[in-house]
């Protein structure tokens, strides 16, 4: 049986394929998407710093993947310990200013499955529709004819992206990561 909250040894890193490479900078788009917790969000709107984690899918216990060589496909193993991690991280990164969200290519109603059963503190979203991921021409791959997107973390803030993480490995470690990173760029206060 395959445990998605344990990552196997000898998983494939991914490597940086100049995907994001385009991302720092741009503005949101404003095309609001589902979240687990029944809101409408759009990524333009939100408020002060969030970190928005993209993850191919999320894996249940007992579940088979989508292909028998997932553990093959650079990158594509970890999205519940990446999630389980920015959960365990939820207060310090909030104490360091920063809300979180997940977004995925997944449908709504599986996401909310996940949302539940790892008990996440912030909601996920559900790009199912593609509607961030072609505007803001998110890296992706295909498996078994569904688009997922590749790991990576937006910094946003003010509408924009502020700072990518990309390519993420390993995901189970990448939320301590983020949490250095803010640490070392702290918003300003405003007087």
């Amino acid at each position: 049986m395959i445990d998605p909250t344990v990552l196997p040894e000898g998983l494939p890193a991914p490597t940086d394929d100049g995907g994001a490479d385009h991302l720092p900078g741009l503005e949101l788009p404003a095309e609001a998407l589902p979240a687990t917790d029944g809101r409408q969000v759009s990524p333009a709107a939100l408020a002060g710093r969030t970190l928005i984690y993209a993850y191919p899918r999320t894996g249940r216990p007992g579940e088979e993947p989508l292909t028998p060589d997932w553990d093959l496909i650079p990158g594509a193993r970890g999205c519940t310990p990446e999630s389980c991690g920015f959960r365990d991280h939820a207060a310090d990164l909030r104490d360091s200013g920063a809300a979180v969200a997940g977004v995925s290519t997944e449908q709504l109603e599986h996401q909310r499955e996940t949302a539940d059963r790892l008990h996440l503190p912030f909601p996920l979203l559900s790009d199912a529709d593609l509607l961030l991921t072609q505007a803001l021409d998110l890296p992706t791959f295909t498996v078994a004819r569904h688009t997922l997107l590749k790991r990576l973390t937006l910094v946003v803030r003010g509408g924009a992206i502020e700072h990518v993480f990309y390519p993420v490995f390993p995901p189970d470690a990448h939320a301590a990561e983020v949490l250095e990173w803010l640490g070392a760029h702290p918003v300003a206060a405003v007087p």
